[in-house]
């Protein structure tokens, strides 16, 4: 993807958790993004655009984990190993965290309540916009949750966007969730590159 200042990388979720075979709720070959988002981070950088980490970031107990009747296992709480950003991640831009509240944190754009379903929003938006940002490109964990929900929203904020294929992986509870998380992101107006 070509970068300039009107464009930006966000990268989405690559923390211990995720992609680390260690991880609470590793993602399969999660770590092989990292050098993808590496390169894709060193050419926005060199072309001017901006640069963006979404980081999940809970509290121990939230309605997000199983153990509190959510779906998900413990993972990224905040201040532990499984919530901090993968160490071979190139980490040179602004960070916005989600979940912290204990609001559910798909999208690095808005958060859900988990009981009344209300959507709140986060900085993202607000700090691209302050940018003059008219594209985005997307690379992460995981295309099926967070990379896609990322995507939709931001075409609903009306940015032209772009997921980089080879830097996402996908959770697959269902086989193909990931070839069906692009397809929507496609249906959506975005493109998959």
């Amino acid at each position: 993807m070509n970068h300039d200042e009107k464009t930006a990388l966000i990268v989405v979720d690559v923390q211990n958790d995720f992609a680390d075979a260690r991880g609470s709720l590793y993602v399969a070959e999660g770590e092989t993004v990292v050098p993808v988002v590496n390169r894709a981070v060193k050419g926005a950088r060199a072309a001017g655009a901006l640069v963006v980490y979404t980081q999940d970031w809970h509290p121990e107990s939230t309605p997000h984990f199983e153990k509190d009747g959510g779906i998900w296992p413990v993972h990224c709480v905040m201040g532990t190993w499984g919530a901090e950003f993968h160490p071979d991640l190139l980490v040179e831009g602004e960070v916005v965290r989600k979940g912290a509240s204990g609001h559910d944190g798909y999208s690095g754009f808005t958060e859900r309540h988990p009981s009344t379903s209300e959507e709140l929003p986060t900085p993202l938006v607000d700090m691209l916009r302050g940018r003059g940002i008219e594209r985005v490109a997307i690379a992460g964990l995981a295309t099926d949750y967070c990379v896609k929900e990322t995507a939709i929203d931001s075409l609903d904020h009306g940015f032209d966007t772009t997921v980089l294929a080879d830097g996402v992986r996908g959770v697959n509870l269902e086989a193909g969730d990931d070839e069906r998380a692009l397809d929507a992101v496609r249906a959506a107006g975005g493109s998959i590159e």
